[in-house]
């Protein structure tokens, strides 16, 4: 389920939409995917200067910076907010309700620009946890936010692997419209089998192979966790394994939690740039233009892109019934 990319560069027509916290931009390419030309992005913003870098080769429009210091009135007018914020710990969570309980967390500025612009729907992406942290406090003041601007909000935790890619990666997503008539219904998984060998690379260079070094003291550190009891340490992974461990921003650092397998006494070894964009759901005509270093981050930030595209396409169903959509 890997989509060819999809570039809406010049177009004005149907829905607008803008990306916040863009990242390398998976949530804008689920979106376009779906929308194909009904959709255009009309404002971007990404603090990191790699991530935008490749944001920029791949979408043909430079990102503005930080949004933290962009006036929400100099945003143009939209449709839809897509949004993968960072989520940090409410410093008043829990002392104050609604509104006030954002400043000083980034998803206050998705608030504040959504309060300014009213869009019909807004997006959100974020980890698991997000539902527990602060034993419910954070989301809780979240939805609160949202719901005292007007929209109602439709949530659930979904995962990569069941929507065609090999990879356990577990996420919420909250779809929220602003007409609160509308009823809407989050995809149902296909829940299609899948399996590592599908991402793999024929040839790898022998640089992503561990050293003799690093993958001793993989097998070390994996061996003194387990005599404590835990299961932390490396995982290892075939071209017949269903799918992989979820992949992180860290990666770059010593590839732990995704090893491929190589067999025949060869050490194990990461896995490429390329095939961490494939088990992101990019596209083979997605363009890696920075280090390895950079590209493991990326990737390991991003979305899945074939769940955005099947919650995206959803959400295009529902403002194309209530005509919402030209």
């Amino acid at each position: 389920m890997i989509s060819d990319l999809f570039s809406d560069q010049n177009n004005n027509s149907g829905i607008k939409c803008i990306d916040l916290f863009a990242g390398i931009g998976g949530i804008r390419l689920g979106f376009q995917n779906a929308f194909k030309n009904e959709i255009s992005c009309v404002f971007s913003s990404e603090i990191d200067k790699f991530a935008a870098q490749t944001y920029a080769n791949n979408y043909g429009d430079l990102p503005s910076g930080d949004i933290t210091k962009i006036d929400e009135k100099s945003i143009p007018a939209h449709d839809i907010i897509m949004a993968g914020f960072p989520c940090q710990a409410f410093s008043v969570a829990g002392l104050r309700k609604g509104f006030e309980d954002t400043r000083g967390t980034l998803f206050f500025e998705v608030a504040r620009i959504a309060n300014y612009h009213k869009p019909k729907v807004i997006f959100l992406e974020n980890v698991k946890g997000l539902i527990n942290h602060d034993k419910g406090n954070t989301f809780a003041n979240i939805r609160n936010v949202l719901h005292e601007m007007g929209y109602k909000i439709f949530f659930k935790v979904l995962n990569a692997k069941d929507f065609g890619v090999p990879q356990n990666r577990e996420r919420i997503y909250i779809v929220c419209f602003k007409d609160n008539n509308i009823d809407f219904k989050f995809p149902e998984p296909p829940k299609v089998i899948t399996s590592v060998g599908s991402i793999l690379e024929k040839k790898v260079h022998p640089k992503y192979t561990l050293s003799d070094r690093l993958w001793l003291g993989h097998q070390r550190r994996k061996e003194d966790h387990k005599n404590k009891g835990n299961g932390f340490g490396y995982s290892l992974f075939n071209d017949t394994s269903e799918y992989t461990s979820t992949i992180s921003a860290r990666y770059y650092k010593d590839g732990s939690e995704i090893l491929i397998n190589q067999g025949n006494g060869i050490n194990p070894r990461k896995i490429t740039p390329r095939e961490a964009s494939r088990l992101q759901g990019f596209p083979d005509n997605f363009k890696i233009v920075v280090s390895d270093i950079q590209a493991y981050k990326q990737f390991g930030n991003s979305v899945s892109v074939p769940v955005i595209e099947a919650i995206a396409q959803n959400i295009k169903e529902v403002l194309l019934k209530e005509n919402h959509v030209r």
